[in-house]
């Protein structure tokens, strides 16, 4: 026979929410200073700032783009 749980226990379960690791992030060229892209990074995983590199409409070329600021 399958054990019986109240209707509070259920709701105790499904209330408790997740701490999110996710962050958005903008990424700024670091030779124009555009800032053209938004990403996501893990801020556990990685907690040094993000370079990458990332293709400039304005220039026709791939640069270096670095991590400036937390969005959300």
């Amino acid at each position: 026979m399958l054990p019986v749980l109240s209707i509070s226990a259920i709701f105790i379960a499904m209330a408790k929410k997740k701490k999110k690791n996710r962050m958005l992030i903008g990424l700024e060229c670091t030779v124009t200073g555009i800032r053209s892209y938004i990403t996501q990074k893990n801020k556990m995983n990685t907690t040094e700032k993000l370079q990458l590199m990332k293709y400039n409409p304005k220039l026709r070329k791939h640069t270096l783009h670095k991590e400036i600021q937390k969005l959300k």
